[in-house]
């Protein structure tokens, strides 16, 4: 796909289905014995194709290639192009969902993209929310050298991890259906500002618009690259949401990775998860918050590491693909 195409859809909004991004028909079109809007396979809609999928470390330097990808940058631009065309390969529905931004007496044209993968039943919702942004920061205002505070950075970690390890699910995904739906949710424009009002603005406006009903969890990906990998509880998630984070954190037990996903609460971060939390969804953060080179032009692929990638993918499959107690509802949050 081109990013012409790219571009008229964040203008108007789009929707690409699997099949049309190979040049097939429509999977959805009902066929003699299938309802209209079902897909009834335990195979996704990559099952066919012969090429094997690229894992969350080729993701993050590919992401990392395009250079900074801050709001009204060519590499946001770029970016923007290789995910659609990326998650067209593998999702059963990709959408660009347009909104714009006015920040420092500019207008930013920013939208979100999302995934869909159908369940094993042909289930589209209500579906389990993945997501990450893939915006990064347009100033390193935390760099050691003053003279840099001003720099966009490269956000391997901050920006590139999260999309990196669901890009990699979603190579999953399309080759092997989950239980219940999944959708991905790539946010723009969370690290534009200098304030919260200016901050998480593409997770506020897909929160705004989604029907709490249909979303059954959102686990946010976010800083999960850092070669020295630790991750602790989120305050708020712990809060909002413990049956939710017990889940993931069982899951990562089980996998052998207790080590790296510990039970102690160290920060309570504002994220793309809490518009969520605030809509009565339960919704965690997996975020390892200490990372000495967050919002500084250090923040380059050399601080990240493939094993930390694929600990978390692998905790994450665990959750949406073998945890048992996924199709349980969980407790819902009463609000932020």
């Amino acid at each position: 796909m081109g990013l012409g195409v790219v571009l008229l859809c964040a203008a108007c909004g789009c929707r690409i289905t699997a099949a049309a991004s190979r040049g097939g028909a429509d999977e959805r079109a009902p066929g003699p014995g299938r309802a209209p809007g079902r897909n009834i396979s335990f195979e996704g809609p990559a099952s066919a194709s012969n090429a094997p999928p690229q894992d969350a470390w080729y993701y993050l330097e590919r992401q990392a290639s395009f250079g900074p990808r801050n709001p009204g940058s060519a590499g946001h631009q770029k970016v923007a192009e290789f995910l659609v065309s990326e998650l067209a390969k593998s999702a059963d529905d990709v959408q660009v969902q347009p909104f714009s931004v006015v920040y420092g007496g500019a207008t930013y044209s920013m939208a979100n993209i999302t995934a869909l993968f159908r369940s094993a039943a042909g289930d589209e919702r209500p579906f389990i929310l993945l997501g990450a942004h893939f915006d990064t920061r347009p100033r390193a205002e935390r760099d050691p050298i003053p003279a840099r505070r001003f720099t966009p950075i490269m956000g391997a970690n901050d920006g590139a991890s999260g999309v990196a390890v669901l890009l990699e699910i979603a190579g999953v995904l399309g080759r092997t259906r989950p239980p219940v739906p999944v959708m991905m949710a790539f946010f723009d424009g969370e690290d534009l500002g200098t304030s919260i009002d200016s901050m998480f603005l593409g997770s506020r406006h897909f929160a705004e618009k989604v029907n709490p009903s249909h979303v059954r969890y959102m686990v946010l990906l976010d800083m999960v690259g850092d070669a020295d990998l630790d991750i602790y509880v989120e305050g708020h998630s712990q809060l909002s949401s413990p049956d939710l984070v017990d889940r993931v954190w069982s899951a990562a037990e089980r996998l052998g990775y207790g080590h790296v996903f510990h039970r102690e609460v160290r920060y309570h971060i504002l994220d793309d998860h809490v518009p969520f939390i605030e809509k009565g969804i339960p919704a965690i953060d997996i975020i390892d918050f200490d990372y000495p080179y967050w919002h500084t032009t250090l923040d380059t692929v050399d601080k990240c590491s493939p094993r930390s990638l694929q600990i978390v993918r692998d905790v994450v499959l665990e959750v949406i693909l073998r945890d048992e107690t996924a199709h349980s509802p969980l407790h819902k949050p009463e609000g932020f």
